[in-house]
């Protein structure tokens, strides 16, 4: 797409042309758009990029081609004050592109400048490669950094085969405060806040350890006297090699045999450039909540440990009901009341270990690992009734509004985060369909309404 009209000064019309020529032969992708968004030129590596977010192959607004996979950019735009500058920077777009085999995991850097009260310009890039190799270098750091670092402010015990407490040692005491006669035969899980973690898991990362090398988390901490700490932990094998899987001790409750390190440090004074660069990278802007980027990875990371150690495991898909004539009717900073009123009753609701994110305008979507479809239908509704039994006070007025939910559960006739993410998505339609305000669980009869389906969550 052109500008409507070139310049018609002497000399003025050549430097133009080069510059729309450097504009179209540009190594990266370049949008110019008015403030709200509608595109007055895009180079052919941003129309490549951003085509698979189209629902209707029409790119004629910024915002509405990325509100699948960036839903708060309007409201960043919005709320930036400055007469120009930067809105937002390097900021990753996590989709997946449909090729002829299997989806092809994609993720696009978007940095968005504010040119003016009037313009702004979009530079996007595919960094899926370098994401990769950022993410294995940071583990490596991570490493480093828990063996090099920090001696005065860590505890270390060994661990049996199936991640209970082997034995007690004065670090333990120093810094969590437990005594011997409360910490050895407990699962690792003692030192970690109720609901912050599943027994499954607790295998999950004795497994990474024996595929790596070692296994690192970092997150709140518990004390003997229920007190929080940030921190992290690292599990490492003491015998290196061995197939623990086949290890007898490995099945054999009264086993009391060490078979693991377990690392924990106290990081509270690092806590804060940590949670800001988290945010940054995994928050959602208006909420809060998970975005897309930390929702799909959470998910692919869950499914690819369901895959060797099989669990059950579910999916919520949500969405605010007639959620654009609240927009219409109230405005929309009213909108955006809404939305974080849902998220926190979404906060209130659901366990640590659940991973709640936004993926959408008004889509949400909670990952329950450890979970039936009984059990998620049921908190699912929990959930409804509660945000319909609690409406919003914006500006002196009571704004009252409904979800409708879609439940799905892994099973054996699926495979991957696509064919599970699809099933949440056509219940949550169908109880759309069905007079939204209610919660609706997948089956094989379950309507597809694949002629007339939005994107959601799945839109890439």
């Amino acid at each position: 797409m052109q500008p409507d009209s070139q310049p018609d000064a002497p000399g003025i019309g050549e430097e133009y042309e080069a510059l729309l020529q450097f504009l179209y032969l540009a190594p990266v992708g370049l949008v110019q758009a008015a403030i709200d968004g509608t595109i007055a030129m895009i180079n052919p590596i941003s129309a490549q990029l951003l085509m698979p977010l189209s629902t209707d192959g029409n790119l004629a607004n910024l915002f509405t081609a990325l509100e699948g996979v960036a839903p708060s950019l309007r409201s960043m735009c919005a709320d930036f004050a400055p007469s120009y500058g930067v809105v937002c920077n390097a900021m990753h777009l996590h989709l997946n592109r449909r090729g002829d085999r299997k989806p092809a995991k994609m993720v696009i850097s978007l940095t968005l400048v504010k040119l003016d009260e009037t313009r702004l310009m979009a530079v996007l890039g595919d960094v899926s490669l370098q994401v990769k190799r950022d993410r294995e270098l940071k583990q490596s750091d991570a490493w480093l950094n828990a063996i090099l670092t920090g001696v005065e402010d860590y505890a270390m015990v060994s661990l049996d085969p199936l991640g209970r407490i082997e034995s007690w040692n004065e670090s333990i005491g120093r810094l969590t405060g437990f005594a011997a006669e409360a910490l050895v035969g407990q699962p690792y899980s003692i030192f970690y806040p109720p609901d912050s973690t599943t027994p499954e898991h607790l295998l999950d990362r004795l497994r990474e350890a024996d595929e790596n090398g070692w296994s690192l988390d970092e997150g709140l901490r518990m004390r003997a006297d229920g007190s929080h700490f940030w921190g992290n932990s690292m599990i490492s094998p003491l015998r290196d090699g061995e197939d623990r899987s086949r290890d007898p001790a490995f099945c054999d409750p009264e086993s009391r045999e060490p078979a693991y390190g377990l690392i924990i440090r106290d990081i509270s004074d690092k806590r804060e450039a940590s949670e800001q660069q988290r945010k940054a990278a995994y928050c959602d802007y208006l909420t809060g909540l998970a975005n897309r980027r930390a929702f799909f990875e959470a998910a692919e990371l869950e499914l690819a440990r369901r895959k060797r150690s099989p669990r059950s495991t579910a999916m919520i898909m949500f969405d605010a009901d007639h959620f654009k004539a609240i927009n219409d009717t109230f405005g929309h900073p009213a909108g955006d009341a809404v939305l974080r009123h849902l998220a926190q009753s979404l906060k209130a609701t659901f366990r640590d270990v659940d991973v709640v994110a936004r993926v959408g305008g008004e889509e949400f979507a909670v990952l329950l690992p450890s979970t039936d479809l009984a059990a998620a239908a049921l908190v699912a509704n929990r959930l409804r009734a509660l945000v319909e039994a609690t409406p919003v006070l914006v500006e002196g007025e009571l704004i009252g509004f409904t979800v409708s939910a879609g439940v799905a559960a892994m099973d054996d006739a699926i495979s991957g985060l696509d064919g599970l993410i699809k099933r949440a998505d056509q219940a949550l339609y169908a109880a759309k369909a069905r007079g939204r305000n209610r919660v609706d669980c997948w089956s094989p009869e379950c309507p597809t309404y694949k002629d007339h389906l939005p994107g959601g969550i799945n839109a890439s």
